[in-house]
């Protein structure tokens, strides 16, 4: 058996999450050993992780050369070199249980028995791919926001069984690595950040769907409205400064208000035909041929934002 390395990570899965992960690794001075069970893949990432890194080091983000980042980042040809010496393996392969379970169970016996295993699962909780494994005190789930290398939230999310000394673990080197962690308590299906998108996603197809404002003035509610306040400062915080004083009184004012609202605000089953409604507007706001180029353009606003952000005492 190896030994664990504390400065060597294993990533598997080569994707959009996958490159991400490997890039805010390598950019703490890590070793990312990088694993994709299609070499096409792996090779596709390296170029898309080099693209990135350079308009990154355009907005002044990075604190190295682009070449230096790169060279930490190893390709690998088998998931037993991904985890050869890492204290921490980070999974992101298909989003089901299934897939979850196989790698787990593959990672579990080729892992130091020291090392954390982590998946990217945006809804899947640990429980449901962990409970029959040996290892199963060091896994969880670390849930990064998309793109993680621009977005810093990580739910770190353990499963009932997982040691907490695994959770240490993992909440240290999120940190490490410039990321935001915060704990999920107990498992829910979703974890916090989807949970709370999808409430917002709901009423806004809510106010679609029932006439209120077209998909371009709901979305203009977010971006000069929520969304400015919400970049730098949450709800709670966000209430807290919006009354006197603070959070109670904002409740005593308000909070018959919501309430009220609350009973007219029903769940959303995500009608075809609503969906095809919005696709339709978006689609005229933005042809679909342009979509890949207005998410570059979006990350290059969050590279801004980001930029800001860290110049700023949050």
């Amino acid at each position: 058996m190896s030994h664990v390395n504390a400065s060597v990570v294993g990533v598997v899965g080569a994707g959009l999450i996958g490159r991400a992960w490997a890039m805010l690794f390598a950019q703490a001075g890590l070793r990312v050993q990088m694993y994709d069970a299609y070499p096409a893949a792996l090779d596709a990432c390296i170029h898309e992780i080099e693209k990135l890194l350079t308009d990154m080091q355009a907005s002044e983000l990075l604190h190295e050369p682009v070449a230096a980042i790169l060279a930490r980042i190893v390709p690998v040809t088998s998931l037993a070199e991904a985890c050869r010496d890492a204290f921490l393996i980070q999974e992101n392969v298909r989003e089901t249980i299934p897939a979850k379970t196989d790698i787990f169970k593959q990672m579990d016996l080729l892992a130091h028995p020291q090392a954390v295993l982590a998946s990217s699962t945006s809804w899947l909780p640990a429980s449901s791919f962990t409970e029959s494994l040996a290892g199963r005190a060091r896994c969880l789930v670390a849930h990064p926001a998309n793109p993680p290398y621009l977005i810093p939230l990580v739910e770190v999310a353990p499963a009932p069984w997982t040691d907490e000394n695994t959770v240490s673990v993992a909440m240290r080197l999120y940190a490490r690595i410039g990321q935001e962690p915060v704990l999920v308590r107990k498992e829910i299906h979703g974890f916090l950040l989807n949970r709370v998108q999808g409430a917002v996603l709901n009423e806004m197809l809510n106010l679609y769907e029932q006439g209120y404002a077209s998909a371009h003035d709901l979305d203009k509610v977010m971006k000069f409205g929520l969304g400015l306040r919400w970049s730098f400062m949450g709800p709670f915080e966000t209430i807290d400064l919006n009354a006197p004083e603070g959070v109670a009184d904002y409740a005593a004012r308000y909070g018959d208000t919501y309430a009220q609202v609350a009973r007219t605000q029903g769940h959303n089953n995500w009608d075809p035909e609503v969906i095809a409604r919005i696709e339709q507007e978006r689609r005229e706001q933005l042809p679909a041929e342009a979509l890949q180029q207005r998410a570059r353009w979006r990350d290059n606003r969050l590279m801004a934002l980001r930029q800001h952000q860290k110049k700023q005492p949050l």
